[in-house]
């Protein structure tokens, strides 16, 4: 297939993957360092991309659910012990996530922290290292997304935001998705529909990055069942890679409230939270706490979704987290109710939430937590 240039370069489709060497080339990356999960690794997939290399590359295997600070400290030792001059990711969102903070930190001075969001440093992004990022997941749209969330050591868990985060290709093959298993396919999936969702609900103006939401959500709502049961074929999968591909083109208009209270949990030390499992929970909530201020965008998303105008969109998604097996809420999940008011307020200060189409109050969120507390 030829190669899509919408934000940054994507190779999209069933074999690009083997293009790998000559992207690597055109980059001009001779010496990568190679960022991947254990899970990843177990899957085989690590080895699918090495296999490709006419050198075995260094590596860094030991990303986290939540990439920290300490593992960016730890790959960006191995990148300059190996003297490499790029990165390959393979994984779902953290392995990316985390490959973008060695890129920054690599060639930027000081602290990651003052580099976030919230404290103004996306200004102080500059050029960072080339990436190629290959998901092996449908969900998280990091392979072509400005932002990478990491836990600082002070355990806030913080979004680092900049066009020089963007990977510089995306390598985007249906097929590496088969092996994964239904629960991550399910979390991750529902955390692409998340993306779409808050993208359109946005107050920003960008009717361009609303259309693209849209059609990712329609993507995402047509096949993620297939996929999470098992009985997708490559076409599903595709849909799916491009569902989520597309929420990440999108989430440039900005996120909202799912993201704020997701982020904030997301930094706990314990339990160690999953992301898009996060958001699966949150969404229904978010969606009727917005829903008075986006009534236009509502009927449009339930159109683009083939729902009827009367249907109720936050007992749909409510019954598309049941049938797909989402957990019940966050006391399923271990959280500690007493962790709640520090949780409403790192969320008021998250960078997602200025982009909620409602003004949200520190009592908002933490009313939002508490009815998803089961």
């Amino acid at each position: 297939m030829a190669p899509i240039n919408y934000v940054t370069r994507i190779e999209f489709g069933q074999g690009v993957l083997a293009g790998l060497p000559s992207v690597l080339a055109d980059l001009h990356i001779d010496r990568p360092l190679l960022i991947a999960d254990r899970g990843v690794e177990a899957a085989g997939l690590v080895e699918r991309v090495t296999s490709l290399l006419a050198d075995k590359p260094a590596m860094f295997l030991d990303v986290e659910t939540n990439p920290t600070e300490a593992a960016v400290r730890a790959g960006l030792a191995v990148y300059r012990a190996e003297s490499c001059n790029g990165i390959i990711a393979v994984g779902g969102g953290s392995p990316i996530d985390l490959a973008k903070g060695v890129a920054l930190m690599a060639t930027h001075a000081g602290g990651l922290e003052r580099y976030a969001m919230i404290y103004g440093g996306a200004k102080a992004i500059g050029p960072t290292l080339p990436v190629v990022a290959i998901p092996t997941t449908a969900g998280t749209g990091a392979e072509v997304g400005r932002a990478a969330l990491i836990t600082l050591d002070s355990g806030r868990k913080l979004g680092f935001l900049s066009p020089h985060l963007i990977p510089r290709c995306a390598v985007c093959d249906p097929d590496m998705t088969a092996s994964l298993p239904p629960h991550l396919a399910a979390a991750t999936g529902l955390d692409a529909l998340s993306h779409c969702i808050e993208t359109l609900f946005s107050p920003r103006f960008n009717p361009p990055a609303e259309a693209v939401a849209l059609d990712g959500a329609r993507r995402v709502w047509a096949h993620i069942e297939d996929v999470v049961t098992g009985d997708a074929d490559l076409h599903a999968r595709a849909q799916m890679m491009m569902g989520a591909l597309e929420g990440g083109l999108a989430f440039q208009k900005g996120l909202g409230a799912v993201h704020a209270l997701s982020h904030a949990l997301g930094g706990l030390a314990e339990p160690c939270l999953h992301h898009g499992t996060l958001n699966a929970i949150l969404m229904p909530g978010v969606v009727r706490f917005n829903a008075e201020t986006v009534d236009d965008k509502i009927t449009r998303l339930k159109s683009a979704l083939g729902m009827d105008a009367d249907q109720d969109l936050a007992a749909e998604l409510e019954a598309m987290n049941r049938r797909l097996g989402i957990p019940a809420g966050l006391a399923t999940l271990g959280v500690d109710p007493a962790v709640l008011p520090q949780m409403a307020a790192y969320a008021l200060a998250d960078h997602a939430h200025p982009t909620n189409p409602r003004e949200a109050a520190e009592a908002d969120y933490l009313k939002l937590l508490e009815d998803v507390m089961v």
